[in-house]
């Protein structure tokens, strides 16, 4: 394990002159930035509850930013303390803070405005989020922090949003900051593994990419399929492991039809699984998107067909 303690001298060092300039660790290195533009930021102020997740809205110049942090061992709360220190420091208020289950678990990260993957990696059974705000002459600034762990690295989403068009600065000590302009432009050794093992250990989530339904149903039909081979024996290897089985779908038709249709479909598989290789249903959730998450453009038959699937998300190392 790669000693903490000089990451942390470097994430306590003090922050920069302007209002929001945040330091991150020297070894985070930026996966995603985009330049301030007048917008509407989503600010969770509570845990999931009753079907939603209570929030306000902030109007003005908004900007994200998300930056991998290659080291074992160092923890969510290791990283979001100094950074939050840094905001508190400047005349921050904290709006809101959780942790994994407690903020909500699944349903609170997908109701957040999360960059996709491989730019922001949110391990859903260990992640924190912290959002405050600093009021000034010209209006409020806000920032929302997002901090997951995922195997050998750390991924850190930074949203800022401020009236007056002042967003500040996020750097790290000796080491550049990768600008890019869009989710797509990353470096192509970035781009998420292919093997589903290393991808359910490194990123904690797979895509099963060989499954059939009906079309419309959510009938499975009857395989083999070695998606599910695989999961099963990575599940079977991992007995302490739990997951989520997440269903989305195109855009075809309504988003309540939809969300039901993925979740049934999500359902199949979760029966396939314990019925035809017996991994304990402890081990395995479903859940349903609908078309509220596409990896595709629903305009093109290539793009509807990628956004039907369902993915396997690690969202625990814990069985119940």
């Amino acid at each position: 394990m790669i000693p903490a303690v000089p990451l942390l001298a470097a994430l306590c060092l003090p922050c920069l002159a302007a209002a929001q300039d945040l330091r991150l660790p020297g070894n985070a290195v930026a996966t995603y930035q985009e330049a301030g533009a007048p917008n509407t930021l989503m600010i969770a102020t509570g845990p999931w509850t009753d079907g939603a997740v209570p929030n306000a809205i902030a109007e003005g110049t908004v900007a994200q930013g998300a930056w991998k942090i290659s080291v074992a061992g160092l923890t969510t709360l290791q990283i979001l303390q100094p950074l939050r220190d840094q905001l508190l420091a400047d005349g921050y208020t904290e709006i809101f803070t959780c942790e994994g289950d407690a903020c909500g678990g699944f349903d609170f990260r997908f109701a957040l405005d999360v960059l996709p993957p491989p730019d922001m990696q949110v391990n859903l059974g260990d992640f924190r989020y912290w959002a405050g705000v600093k009021d000034g002459d010209k209006g409020s600034e806000h920032t929302v922090l997002l901090i997951s762990q995922i195997a050998r690295a750390a991924y850190v989403q930074i949203d800022r949003v401020s009236n007056d068009g002042d967003l500040g600065r996020v750097s790290s000590r000796g080491s550049s900051v990768v600008a890019a302009t869009t989710p797509s432009s990353s470096p192509a050794n970035n781009a998420p593994p292919t093997d589903m093992a290393t991808a359910l250990t490194q990123i904690g989530r797979a895509v099963l990419t060989d499954l059939s339904f009906v079309p419309g149903s959510s009938d499975l039909a009857d395989g083999p399929y070695a998606s599910l081979e695989t999961l099963a024996a990575y599940l079977r290897a991992h007995p302490d492991l739990q997951i989520a089985l997440v269903g989305h779908t195109d855009s075809a038709g309504s988003l309540e039809g939809n969300i039901s249709l993925s979740k049934r479909r999500a359902r199949a598989v979760r029966q396939r699984l314990i019925d035809s290789y017996d991994i304990p249903g402890r081990q395995l959730a479903a859940e349903g998107m609908g078309y509220l998450s596409p990896v595709g453009s629903n305009l093109t038959e290539a793009g509807r067909d990628a956004n039907r699937r369902v993915e396997a998300i690690v969202t625990s190392t814990e069985a119940n």
